[in-house]
């Protein structure tokens, strides 16, 4: 559990919608002066609640308008194994998501690419990578839904908060 109160949610809520607020403006749309927010974003970033502040690329406009999920098998499982596989991987630059997963599929991928082409010779590079019992592939046909913003409000927000 976290010691955070609503004015800190508050805080992420913003910045996860607009990372490039001001002070000034992020303490003026949480309901604080300047001072207390900059000490509380402060606060927040050294406890790790904030990774990191980017911006968010179009990849239709960028040229990777192709997503696929890519799920993998395989019967080895020791660390050692998991570890160099794990490193491959994420050298990967199509991989925008890696997840070790429970159920029939060991690992999930989720890959950004060009065309069918493209996730042709990204396919070529993950079979070279470690031995793998399967390889399924989920092309995404549209985009419903799409967010890097946290349901914040499903976590309570202090005392009687709720």
């Amino acid at each position: 559990m976290n010691d955070l109160d609503k004015f800190d949610y508050a805080i992420l809520g913003a910045l996860q919608v607009d990372g490039t607020l001001s002070v000034a403006e992020l303490a003026e749309k949480v309901g604080l002066t300047s001072t207390p927010c900059w000490k509380r974003m402060k606060r927040l970033q050294d406890a790790g609640y904030l990774d990191r502040r980017v911006a968010l690329v179009n990849r239709r406009r960028a040229g990777l308008p192709v997503t696929v999920f890519v799920s993998v098998r395989t019967s080895q499982h020791d660390e050692q194994w998991l570890a160099k596989f794990a490193a491959a991987v994420v050298a990967l630059p199509e991989v925008m998501e890696f997840h070790r997963m429970s159920g029939d599929v060991d690992y999930l991928l989720k890959v950004v690419t060009t065309d069918i082409d493209g996730y042709d010779r990204f396919y070529k590079k993950l079979i070279r990578v470690a031995n793998l019992t399967g390889v399924s592939s989920a092309f995404s046909m549209e985009q419903i839904k799409y967010t890097t913003a946290l349901p914040l409000d499903l976590v309570s927000h202090g005392a009687g908060m709720g």
